[in-house]
Protein backbone atom coordinates (compact mmCIF):
# COMPACT_ATOMS: atom_id res chain seq x y z
CA UNK A 1 0.00 0.00 0.00
CA UNK A 2 1.26 3.01 -1.10
CA UNK A 3 1.41 6.33 1.07
CA UNK A 4 -1.01 9.53 1.68
CA UNK A 5 -0.80 12.82 -0.07
CA UNK A 6 -2.53 13.54 3.72
CA UNK A 7 0.31 11.96 5.77
CA UNK A 8 1.20 13.45 9.10
CA UNK A 9 3.85 15.25 10.05
CA UNK A 10 4.31 17.74 7.88
CA UNK A 11 5.69 17.02 4.40
CA UNK A 12 8.98 18.20 2.82
CA UNK A 13 8.46 21.13 0.64
CA UNK A 14 10.18 21.77 -2.55
CA UNK A 15 10.69 24.91 -4.23
CA UNK A 16 9.54 24.80 -7.70
CA UNK A 17 12.06 21.86 -8.92
CA UNK A 18 11.52 19.98 -11.89
CA UNK A 19 10.55 16.31 -11.60
CA UNK A 20 10.39 13.51 -13.69
CA UNK A 21 8.06 10.37 -12.65
CA UNK A 22 8.76 7.40 -14.44
CA UNK A 23 6.05 5.25 -13.00
CA UNK A 24 3.93 2.00 -15.18
CA UNK A 25 1.07 1.89 -12.42
CA UNK A 26 -1.68 4.71 -12.97
CA UNK A 27 -2.58 4.62 -9.34
CA UNK A 28 1.09 5.06 -8.31
CA UNK A 29 2.06 7.75 -10.85
CA UNK A 30 -1.78 10.23 -9.91
CA UNK A 31 -0.47 9.55 -6.30
CA UNK A 32 3.13 10.79 -6.95
CA UNK A 33 1.72 13.45 -9.50
CA UNK A 34 -0.75 15.03 -7.06
CA UNK A 35 1.37 15.06 -4.16
CA UNK A 36 4.60 16.32 -5.07
CA UNK A 37 2.61 19.33 -6.66
CA UNK A 38 0.81 20.06 -3.93
CA UNK A 39 4.05 19.78 -2.11
CA UNK A 40 5.58 22.56 -4.38
CA UNK A 41 7.38 20.60 -7.06
CA UNK A 42 6.71 21.18 -11.12
CA UNK A 43 6.12 17.36 -12.20
CA UNK A 44 6.38 15.89 -15.63
CA UNK A 45 5.37 11.87 -15.99
CA UNK A 46 6.22 9.16 -18.21
CA UNK A 47 4.97 5.61 -17.96
CA UNK A 48 7.61 4.03 -20.23
CA UNK A 49 11.66 3.75 -19.92
CA UNK A 50 11.55 5.05 -23.79
CA UNK A 51 9.21 7.84 -23.18
CA UNK A 52 11.26 8.83 -19.99
CA UNK A 53 14.19 9.39 -21.99
CA UNK A 54 12.88 10.99 -24.92
CA UNK A 55 11.90 13.57 -21.94
CA UNK A 56 15.17 13.72 -20.73
CA UNK A 57 16.13 14.37 -24.31
CA UNK A 58 14.06 17.15 -24.72
CA UNK A 59 14.27 18.91 -21.13
CA UNK A 60 15.67 19.34 -18.19
CA UNK A 61 15.20 18.27 -14.85
CA UNK A 62 15.95 18.59 -11.28
CA UNK A 63 15.28 15.16 -10.14
CA UNK A 64 13.55 11.87 -11.60
CA UNK A 65 11.57 9.41 -9.03
CA UNK A 66 11.53 6.04 -11.11
CA UNK A 67 9.24 3.24 -9.66
CA UNK A 68 11.69 -0.12 -10.86
CA UNK A 69 8.53 -2.22 -11.36
CA UNK A 70 9.12 -0.73 -15.33
CA UNK A 71 11.20 -3.15 -17.18
CA UNK A 72 14.71 -2.19 -18.93
CA UNK A 73 15.65 0.21 -16.55
CA UNK A 74 19.23 0.00 -16.87
CA UNK A 75 19.31 2.12 -20.03
CA UNK A 76 17.57 5.31 -18.04
CA UNK A 77 20.42 4.19 -14.95
CA UNK A 78 23.42 5.18 -17.28
CA UNK A 79 21.91 7.49 -19.67
CA UNK A 80 23.62 5.98 -22.39
CA UNK A 81 22.02 8.26 -25.01
CA UNK A 82 24.97 11.29 -25.84
CA UNK A 83 22.15 13.67 -26.21
CA UNK A 84 21.22 14.05 -22.31
CA UNK A 85 23.59 16.29 -21.25
CA UNK A 86 21.66 16.69 -17.86
CA UNK A 87 21.73 13.85 -16.03
CA UNK A 88 19.62 14.17 -13.17
CA UNK A 89 20.07 12.83 -9.73
CA UNK A 90 17.31 9.78 -9.54
CA UNK A 91 15.23 8.35 -6.30
CA UNK A 92 14.28 4.57 -6.81
CA UNK A 93 11.17 3.11 -5.64
CA UNK A 94 11.64 -0.61 -5.04
CA UNK A 95 10.39 -3.66 -2.84
CA UNK A 96 12.27 -4.56 -0.17
CA UNK A 97 12.93 -7.75 -0.91
CA UNK A 98 14.58 -7.14 -4.79
CA UNK A 99 16.99 -4.37 -3.21
CA UNK A 100 19.79 -6.96 -3.94
CA UNK A 101 18.96 -7.99 -7.64
CA UNK A 102 17.70 -4.04 -9.04
CA UNK A 103 20.09 -1.35 -7.46
CA UNK A 104 23.79 -2.84 -8.35
CA UNK A 105 22.58 -2.81 -11.83
CA UNK A 106 21.14 0.35 -11.65
CA UNK A 107 23.52 1.80 -10.05
CA UNK A 108 23.52 4.69 -7.21
CA UNK A 109 26.35 7.21 -7.53
CA UNK A 110 23.70 10.12 -8.00
CA UNK A 111 21.17 8.92 -6.48
CA UNK A 112 19.07 7.52 -3.59
CA UNK A 113 16.09 4.78 -3.01
CA UNK A 114 13.12 4.48 -0.62
CA UNK A 115 11.33 0.72 -0.09
CA UNK A 116 7.99 -0.51 -0.94
CA UNK A 117 5.53 -0.18 0.55
CA UNK A 118 6.73 3.45 1.19
CA UNK A 119 5.32 6.40 2.70
CA UNK A 120 5.01 9.86 0.75
CA UNK A 121 7.07 11.94 4.06
CA UNK A 122 9.77 9.62 3.60
CA UNK A 123 9.78 9.76 -0.36
CA UNK A 124 9.72 13.72 -0.02
CA UNK A 125 11.93 13.68 2.53
CA UNK A 126 14.80 11.92 0.37
CA UNK A 127 13.99 14.37 -2.77
CA UNK A 128 14.62 17.02 -0.32
CA UNK A 129 18.16 15.41 0.60
CA UNK A 130 18.93 15.08 -3.34
CA UNK A 131 17.91 18.66 -4.51
CA UNK A 132 19.78 20.12 -1.25
CA UNK A 133 20.86 23.48 -2.76
CA UNK A 134 18.67 23.28 -5.86
CA UNK A 135 16.56 26.39 -6.73
CA UNK A 136 14.05 26.57 -9.79
CA UNK A 137 16.05 26.61 -12.88
CA UNK A 138 19.70 25.66 -11.16
CA UNK A 139 19.62 22.87 -12.64
CA UNK A 140 20.12 24.48 -16.42
CA UNK A 141 16.25 25.43 -17.09
CA UNK A 142 16.68 28.72 -17.15
CA UNK A 143 14.00 30.17 -19.12
CA UNK A 144 11.93 26.61 -18.95
CA UNK A 145 7.83 27.31 -19.31
CA UNK A 146 5.51 24.18 -19.70
CA UNK A 147 4.32 24.27 -22.75
CA UNK A 148 2.46 22.45 -25.78
CA UNK A 149 2.41 23.50 -29.31
CA UNK A 150 1.90 27.13 -28.98
CA UNK A 151 0.08 26.98 -25.65
CA UNK A 152 2.87 28.39 -23.00
CA UNK A 153 2.65 28.67 -19.27
CA UNK A 154 4.33 31.20 -16.96
CA UNK A 155 4.05 29.28 -13.63
CA UNK A 156 6.31 32.25 -12.00
CA UNK A 157 3.33 34.58 -12.52
CA UNK A 158 1.15 31.77 -13.16
CA UNK A 159 -0.49 33.41 -16.51
CA UNK A 160 -1.08 31.61 -19.61
CA UNK A 161 -0.55 32.28 -23.37
CA UNK A 162 -1.79 30.42 -26.55
CA UNK A 163 0.61 32.01 -29.43
CA UNK A 164 0.56 35.41 -28.77
CA UNK A 165 -2.78 35.64 -27.28
CA UNK A 166 -2.69 35.58 -23.14
CA UNK A 167 -5.45 33.70 -21.65
CA UNK A 168 -6.56 35.19 -18.57
CA UNK A 169 -7.15 32.28 -16.57
CA UNK A 170 -8.86 32.26 -13.20
CA UNK A 171 -6.88 30.69 -10.31
CA UNK A 172 -8.99 27.25 -10.68
CA UNK A 173 -8.47 27.91 -14.31
CA UNK A 174 -4.83 27.76 -14.60
CA UNK A 175 -4.69 24.69 -12.35
CA UNK A 176 -6.59 22.50 -14.03
CA UNK A 177 -4.80 23.85 -17.58
CA UNK A 178 -1.20 23.05 -15.71
CA UNK A 179 -2.67 19.63 -14.68
CA UNK A 180 -4.03 18.83 -18.09
CA UNK A 181 -0.32 20.21 -20.21
CA UNK A 182 2.09 17.82 -18.00
CA UNK A 183 -0.47 14.78 -18.79
CA UNK A 184 -0.50 16.00 -21.93
CA UNK A 185 -1.92 13.51 -24.16
CA UNK A 186 -4.04 11.06 -20.35
CA UNK A 187 -7.28 11.22 -19.90
CA UNK A 188 -7.58 12.42 -16.69
CA UNK A 189 -10.97 11.63 -14.74
CA UNK A 190 -13.02 14.12 -12.80
CA UNK A 191 -12.40 13.17 -9.74
CA UNK A 192 -8.21 13.46 -10.33
CA UNK A 193 -8.99 16.88 -11.61
CA UNK A 194 -11.33 17.79 -8.95
CA UNK A 195 -8.81 16.69 -5.92
CA UNK A 196 -6.12 18.46 -7.86
CA UNK A 197 -7.63 21.55 -8.55
CA UNK A 198 -9.51 21.80 -5.22
CA UNK A 199 -8.05 19.23 -3.09
CA UNK A 200 -10.95 17.42 -2.62
CA UNK A 201 -13.65 15.83 -5.33
CA UNK A 202 -16.34 17.85 -6.06
CA UNK A 203 -19.69 16.18 -7.37
CA UNK A 204 -22.13 17.65 -9.57
CA UNK A 205 -21.29 19.67 -12.88
CA UNK A 206 -18.61 21.54 -11.48
CA UNK A 207 -15.94 20.23 -13.40
CA UNK A 208 -17.89 19.99 -16.48
CA UNK A 209 -18.42 23.90 -16.18
CA UNK A 210 -14.86 24.48 -15.25
CA UNK A 211 -13.67 22.43 -18.13
CA UNK A 212 -16.22 24.42 -20.47
CA UNK A 213 -14.97 27.93 -19.04
CA UNK A 214 -11.58 27.32 -19.98
CA UNK A 215 -12.14 25.69 -23.06
CA UNK A 216 -13.54 28.74 -24.66
CA UNK A 217 -10.45 30.86 -23.85
CA UNK A 218 -7.96 28.25 -24.59
CA UNK A 219 -9.86 26.63 -27.75
CA UNK A 220 -10.52 30.26 -29.05
CA UNK A 221 -7.54 29.22 -31.85
CA UNK A 222 -7.32 26.04 -33.41
CA UNK A 223 -6.38 22.94 -33.51
CA UNK A 224 -8.47 22.61 -30.40
CA UNK A 225 -6.74 20.35 -27.54
CA UNK A 226 -9.00 20.10 -24.79
CA UNK A 227 -11.06 17.11 -25.44
CA UNK A 228 -13.66 15.02 -23.89
CA UNK A 229 -13.62 11.24 -23.80
CA UNK A 230 -16.77 10.32 -22.97
CA UNK A 231 -17.07 8.38 -19.81
CA UNK A 232 -13.52 8.65 -18.80
CA UNK A 233 -12.53 12.36 -18.50
CA UNK A 234 -10.70 14.95 -19.93
CA UNK A 235 -7.08 15.27 -21.91
CA UNK A 236 -4.95 18.33 -23.64
CA UNK A 237 -3.60 17.57 -26.99
CA UNK A 238 -3.55 17.44 -30.58
CA UNK A 239 -5.85 14.84 -32.43
CA UNK A 240 -8.64 13.83 -34.81
CA UNK A 241 -10.01 11.64 -32.06
CA UNK A 242 -13.30 12.93 -30.40
CA UNK A 243 -13.26 16.25 -28.20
Amino acid sequence: MHGSPTEKPSLARGAGQYVLILAGDPELAELLATTLELAGYRVSLASTTAEALDRLDADRYDLAVVDTALPELGGLARMQRPVIAHRPPILYLTPYDSLGSILPGLGLEEGDYVTKPFRMAEVLARMQVLLRGTAPGRAGRSGHSPHYGDLVLDDTLCRARRGSRELDLTPAEYRLLRHLLVNAHRVLSKEQISRYVWGDFRGGNAIEQLVSRLRRKVDRDVPALIHTRRGFGYWLGKAGGEG
